[in-house]
């Protein structure tokens, strides 16, 4: 199993951006996805889920709820956060990871910056 994120950058607030996930190791489709993020000194935080097709709704932390979506596209493996109005509280290592599996692998992650 393996995560690759892509897609960080340098932002000023109130910019966008876009992350990309590929997987690979499983059967992409059969799974649900997600989106976690680590600022600086603190812990690992899920910020968005995403449940395998026809199945549940997703799930968005309350801090970036109405600003950032989640997607997926199951024909390429990918998994994606669109990342709108961005504030620097935002800066963060994102990794993507596969929902319930807790000693998949982990990526290395993408790096966003939010600063003006």
């Amino acid at each position: 199993v393996q995560f690759v994120e892509s897609g960080g950058g340098l932002v000023q607030p109130g910019g966008s951006l876009r992350l990309s996930c590929a997987a690979s190791g499983f059967i992409f489709s059969n799974y649900g996805m997600t989106w976690y993020r680590q600022a600086p000194g603190k812990e690992r935080e899920l910020v968005a889920v995403i449940n395998r097709p026809g199945t549940t709704t997703d799930y968005y932390a309350d801090s970036v709820k109405g600003r950032f979506t989640i997607s997926r596209d199951n024909a390429a493996n990918r998994v994606y956060l669109q990342m709108n109005s961005l504030k620097p509280e935002d800066t963060a290592v994102y990794y993507c990871h596969r929902r319930y599996f807790a000693n998949d692998n982990w990526g290395k992650g993408t790096l966003v910056t939010v600063s003006s």
